[in-house]
């Protein structure tokens, strides 16, 4: 956290950087190493046609990746098209892909359909979750890959298409193949060049810069003014930031959504559904009560669960007025509830 000092004012508030460009290496935000490594080597092989496999956890940044080699590639001004696999159900994810001829099946239109490779004509066709592609689709999309070609739906007309392919994934697809759920041909031919993203908890180092970065996005888009203190910047590298990055930026906008003061501090992760154990007070609450109170009713339980609540906030922040603004209710009904 050593190049946060030139921020901390006498306060030790941390002041937001005026410009996050020297923190950013291929619009990527970073300051940790093995990440600039991965940004340079994305760089170098963009200029291939190579496929690339993108790997890591979920949260972690792999569409950011995806578009970064896109944007380094000689067919950056050219579609880049993305499909997360497991948005779509298997017996919709064909005509999706490769598009159908009119009247190819019941309730196809008229004029037929293009699909993602014929949309991703000349440029990049991102495939997120490519463990989800049912193993009825991938032999379609090993022949895509080696020879070119493919076929619409309903149609007998083969196509030729120039689709550059970049695929993510959160799984272990060596348990896959051996499971019989993905093809080890497919494999190969996506994972020319793997690129494997750490997870957040493998380089805190990048915490106080993206919590920075998210804190300025959320500042300028809500039109207001925030900052984080040192003592809470500190609570933040003691997570173990299971959902990565996007975990992180979604605290960050709740802090900023939530806090009353212009400076945030570490009370205010309470009210921010902190994911860490150690600060999601209200999660143990919860337990607490539920533990406590098994054997009363659903409305007794959540009841006592609301006072626990009301209380912390009244506590907090001095006075109902100023609890109720906080949790955006009206004070006579803290104030009800307060007196049953």
């Amino acid at each position: 956290m050593q190049y946060l000092n030139k921020y901390v004012d006498k306060n030790q508030c941390i002041m937001n950087p005026e410009d996050f460009s020297s923190y950013s290496k291929g619009h990527i935000i970073t300051v940790n190493t093995t990440m600039k490594k991965l940004i340079d080597l994305c760089i170098r092989i963009a200029k291939s046609e190579a496929s690339v496999l993108i790997s890591g956890s979920s949260g972690v940044g792999k569409e950011m990746f995806a578009e970064l080699i896109h944007n380094s590639s000689l067919r950056s001004d050219k579609p880049f098209v993305k499909l997360n696999c497991a948005a779509i159900p298997e017996n919709l994810m064909e005509s999706e892909f490769f598009g159908y001829e009119p009247g190819a099946f019941t309730g196809a239109g008229r004029n037929g359909k293009k699909g993602l490779i014929e949309m991703a004509e000349q440029g990049t066709l991102f495939l997120d979750e490519v463990g989800e592609m049912p193993l009825s689709l991938q032999s379609k999309m090993l022949r895509v890959l080696q020879d070119g070609k493919f076929f619409k739906i309903g149609g007998n007309k083969e196509i030729s298409t120039d689709v550059r392919i970049v695929c993510a994934t959160n799984k272990d697809l060596h348990q896959m193949i051996a499971q019989g759920s993905f093809r080890e041909d497919l494999y190969f031919r996506l994972n020319v060049i793997p690129v494997h993203i750490p997870p957040l908890k493998d380089r805190l180092d990048d915490v106080p810069i993206l919590a920075l970065y998210f804190l300025d996005c959320f500042c300028k888009q809500y039109n207001i003014s925030k900052y984080f203190t040192l003592r809470l910047m500190k609570q933040l590298l003691n997570s173990s930031w299971e959902g990565n990055v996007r975990e992180l930026r979604n605290t960050v906008e709740r802090l900023v959504l939530i806090s009353l003061q212009d400076v945030i501090d570490v009370e205010d992760l309470e009210y921010a559904d902190f994911a860490s154990k150690r600060y999601d007070v209200i999660s143990k609450t919860a337990a607490n009560i539920i533990d406590e109170e098994s054997t009363g009713t659903l409305k007794e339980i959540i009841g006592k669960y609301e006072i626990s609540i009301i209380q912390k906030a009244v506590k907090k922040y001095g006075s109902i007025r100023k609890a109720a603004k906080a949790l955006d209710v009206d004070p006579s009904t803290l104030s009800r509830k307060l007196g049953k």
